[in-house]
């Protein structure tokens, strides 16, 4: 079964969409404001999740980029095009305004799921202010694009799917094999230099540590 999460504030719509979502055979978790998420966020991982901006506490713009892996529907009265295209470079899997037709918004989980299934993670991955869009293969640092070649993307990539934790030197190689199976032992830390360097041109920030002995992470901000 697969498990959708409902931010949202609003009783009566997260009522609504539980039932809908629960008449489809999908499980629901629920939370009521930002601070509640991040803790549901911490304890669950839900498949997908419906996230209202309005939130008490935390906003839902203050929440998106901390959710990762999991794609994310934003659930949203603004139905300005920049706040669309603020939260979708921000890490938004897709947009629906309220109010919405439900045939449409099961739909569109419909779409993100099938999307997390071929893919295996979502589409877009965020970091802080970096972002990344597996279909395009494009980088974003503070809303600038970064070129970065094929191995440094897929490096960076398998780092900003694992956020906290350190990945080996044997497991980069491993993971990003059957993307850049030119990249050797001898060459990734050329590789990754090269990533941090062009990362940190822009923004002046290093977002990638390296963990003496064991591999690399993606820096706490």
């Amino acid at each position: 079964m697969k498990i959708i999460a409902i931010i949202d504030d609003d009783e009566y719509i997260g009522n609504m969409l539980e039932d809908v979502l629960q008449k489809e055979g999908y499980g629901v978790l629920r939370a009521f404001s930002g601070t509640e998420a991040l803790l549901l966020l911490s304890r669950s991982r839900p498949d997908l999740v419906l996230l209202d901006l309005m939130l008490p506490g935390l906003s839902g713009e203050d929440v998106l980029p901390k959710i990762q892996g999991i794609p994310v529907i934003v659930v949203s009265a603004k139905i300005g095009i920049d706040d669309k295209v603020k939260l979708l470079l921000g890490g938004a899997a897709d947009y629906i305004t309220k109010p919405f037709d439900n045939k449409e918004l099961l739909a569109r989980i419909t779409v993100q799921l099938r999307n997390a299934a071929v893919t295996g993670t979502i589409i877009n991955l965020t970091y802080d202010d970096l972002n990344l869009n597996a279909r395009t293969h494009e980088v974003f640092a503070d809303d600038i694009q970064v070129r970065l070649t094929k191995t440094e993307f897929a490096i960076l990539k398998l780092l900003m799917q694992n956020p906290s934790q350190v990945v080996t030197k044997s497991q980069i190689l491993d993971l990003i094999s059957e993307d850049t199976p030119d990249c050797m032992e001898s060459s990734l830390k050329v590789h990754i230099s090269n990533l941090r360097r062009k990362l940190r041109h822009v923004t002046d920030k290093d977002y990638i540590e390296a963990v003496w002995g064991i591999g690399f992470k993606m820096r706490e901000q």
